[in-house]
């Protein structure tokens, strides 16, 4: 049996993500607090955890020129993906929330997807199609980085500009 590729093993990941992505849609029509002090988290931490990976196992040149070209690719997805954010400023009490968008949340979708296709192209054995496992992990950590720092500037930088109209009216 050891030939056999069992399908269960395609659609755990697929079930999964739908689970998360239905919870996430449930959660998407609330608004939330915002607190902008405390956006520069998620990124400070995925730059350890990237930087962490990149010194512990250093990608080839031509991985870090892929890697470099994720980040920027992630950087410029992340900053619409950011875009994509309800920000809203109470005018009385001038705190900030945010409500995400279906957009923002089919946007993740859809690189989930793209992921689950490239992975998925290899171990379909498709012919010409080969993917250095640890090369694809070091564009995917970039690209990520990118994605989720812009994201977080972006809404950090639209919040700011918000509270100071609302502070000024």
């Amino acid at each position: 049996m050891q030939g056999q590729h069992n399908p269960l093993f395609n659609l755990i990941p697929i079930a999964i993500v739908l689970l998360v992505l239905a919870l996430r849609m449930r959660r998407l029509t609330r608004e939330r607090p915002l607190k902008i002090e405390w956006l520069w988290v998620v990124p400070a931490l995925y730059i350890v955890i990237a930087g962490v990976t990149f010194w512990n196992l250093p990608p080839s040149p031509m991985t870090w020129v892929a890697a470099f070209a994720a980040l920027l690719a992630g950087a410029a997805l992340g900053w619409q993906r950011g875009r994509m954010m309800h920000i809203a400023v109470n005018p009385e009490t001038h705190e900030i929330s945010q409500k995400g968008s279906l957009a923002a949340m089919a946007f993740i979708l859809v690189l989930v997807l793209i992921r689950t296709g490239a992975r998925n192209a290899e171990s379909l054995g498709i012919p010409g199609v080969h993917f250095d496992v640890m090369a694809m992990t070091d564009v995917l950590i970039a690209f990520a980085l990118g994605m989720l720092t812009m994201q977080r500037v972006e809404m950090f930088l639209r919040a700011r500009r918000l509270l100071e109209q609302a502070r000024a009216a």
